[in-house]
């Protein structure tokens, strides 16, 4: 039976030796991640793949949360994949408040420090399966950060209004797009720095699970973002 094993091993080892390179790539340095849910609608669709930059902030120790060498700081408006304790899953939100920040939501305006974002008129986007009450799109402006937010007409959240909140040192505040239809810092609180995985800007490829996958070739390598944060 060990003879086996070896002879096994031996005559594969060229493929034992790719797979385990390529989840220490995706571990450490990039992945491609598949979005479930609305939540961060309209910016990101059910059925997206995005891209995930795992060395955005951290070199890591592959398959594990230990940072080897700090490699930048996360901004406000990136969007990110966290792998949340309070959860118990990865998800896919928007950084919104930084350390320090006063960060305070009345009726969806969105307010960082006594500041309020600026909105204006979005151009509707697909749905893409996320239910069938009506929604309005806002462009969302605060400093560097601009994007498009869903919000309910139907079903506005508990938590339009929530705060104002002081994100504490070495943890984030996060929001979904979909603010209606978010589980996020409103629900699970702040998150720690070592729980944000990766960066992502740009989808990879999508495909559309209630059209039987078909592709969504308009969305391949599309920016998540029309102005990604400046730096």
């Amino acid at each position: 039976m060990k003879s086996t094993l070896n002879k096994l091993l031996a005559d594969n080892k060229g493929l034992l030796a790719f797979i385990a390179l390529m989840v220490m790539f995706r571990s450490a340095i990039a992945d491609y991640n598949v979005v479930p849910s609305g939540s961060m609608l309209p910016t990101v669709q059910i059925g997206d793949r995005i891209l995930v930059d795992k060395m955005a902030y951290d070199l890591r120790l592959p398959l594990t949360h230990i940072s080897l060498l700090r490699l930048g700081e996360p901004q406000r408006g990136d969007i990110v994949t966290i792998d949340s304790r309070q959860a118990g899953e990865l998800l896919v939100k928007r950084i919104v408040g930084l350390p320090g920040d006063v960060v305070e939501l009345r009726d969806n305006v969105l307010f960082i420090n006594g500041q309020p974002a600026h909105y204006h008129p979005a151009a509707e986007a697909p749905e893409a399966g996320d239910g069938s009450d009506q929604a309005a799109y806002r462009d969302e402006r605060y400093g560097a950060m601009e994007h498009a937010v869903r919000l309910s007409a139907a079903h506005p959240s508990l938590h339009s209004s929530y705060g104002p909140v002081v994100v504490p040192p070495g943890h984030y505040m996060m929001l979904g797009d979909n603010r209606d239809n978010s589980m996020d810092s409103r629900y699970f609180g702040f998150f720690a720095r070592d729980e944000l995985m990766g960066r992502t800007r740009r989808i990879a490829f999508s495909l559309d699970a209630e059209r039987g996958y078909r592709p969504r070739l308009e969305r391949f390598g599309q920016l998540l973002d029309a102005t990604p944060p400046r730096q």
